[in-house]
């Protein structure tokens, strides 16, 4: 496991998601306003991008079928998703953003 820099803090305002590209990953990056946290960024129901879904407080929605998940522990919580999504330890340093991904 790598941290990766991985974007600007500015970069992802509050109540917004992000997507990234790294190690061949597709991340969303998403800032709650009371943390900031990555997942993967491909719905468990479809692979819809979680980055165009609407993100309220904890919690995004996926744009195609609205299946919603917990960003800060993946858990599934409105179908038609059941699976959870990956989550990645993210921080903030120095106005940074760094995701630990496997290289």
């Amino acid at each position: 496991m790598s941290w990766f820099d991985a974007a600007g803090e500015g970069d992802v305002p509050a109540g917004t998601a992000h997507m990234v590209e790294l190690a061949g990953k597709r991340l969303a990056i998403c800032n709650t306003g009371e943390g900031v946290y990555t997942i993967d960024d491909k719905c468990t129901h479809d692979g819809g991008p979680l980055d165009q879904g609407f993100l309220d407080g904890n919690q995004i929605e996926c744009p195609r079928h609205g299946a919603r998940f917990d960003v800060t522990s993946g858990r599934a919580v409105v179908l038609p998703a059941v699976r959870p999504v990956k989550t990645y330890a993210t921080r903030v340093t120095d106005g940074r953003i760094k995701v630990e991904v496997e290289a």
